[in-house]
């Protein structure tokens, strides 16, 4: 079954097949496009890290305790979503049920990047999303520019957290 973007999509027994369907085409187009222009990529590139980054946050709505984590280039489509704020925050209440949390390392921190990266991959599989290896490298170690992340970003470990109004 494949969830719609008017739908909720929190039953990990939910098979997504494109996770670009978990938005409207519009807006994959828009995300796509600055994905593009932030990171002076082609069109293709950019929507492979997209449906990476929405099924990354997919796997984010089915395990909200587990503080996944993306690769550096899937976070480039996370990151490209937050700019989105309202669109941003109508998924994840839509698809979550709760507002998906972006929460980077601050320097100095330890993180276990290549860890939570293969965490995240498992959970991504275990909910039979599809998982395109190309951007999801073993591990993710953070180069010395690296300053708040990339392989630091991960969801908020705290389940049932939920900043929107009711």
């Amino acid at each position: 079954m494949t969830t719609a973007p008017g739908t909720t999509a929190t039953d990990p027994g939910t098979t997504i097949t494109a996770p670009r369907e978990l938005i409207s085409a519009p807006m994959f187009a828009r995300l796509t496009r600055r994905v593009m222009a932030d990171h002076g990529m082609d069109q293709t590139a950019a929507e492979q890290i997209m449906d990476q980054a929405l099924a990354f946050l997919q796997a984010c709505a089915f395990n909200p305790a587990a503080g996944l984590a993306p690769s550096p280039e899937v976070d480039k489509g996370w990151h490209a979503f937050i700019l989105h704020t309202a669109d941003y925050a109508e998924f994840c209440q839509r698809v979550a049920g709760r507002f998906i949390h972006h929460l980077p390392t601050e320097p100095g921190d330890q993180h276990t990047g290549g860890a939570a990266i293969h965490a995240t991959v498992t959970a991504m599989r275990a909910a039979r999303l599809p998982v395109d290896t190309a951007l999801w490298p073993a591990s993710a170690d953070c180069d010395s520019k690296c300053h708040q992340c990339h392989s630091g970003c991960h969801d908020s470990p705290k389940a049932g957290v939920n900043l929107l109004p009711r």
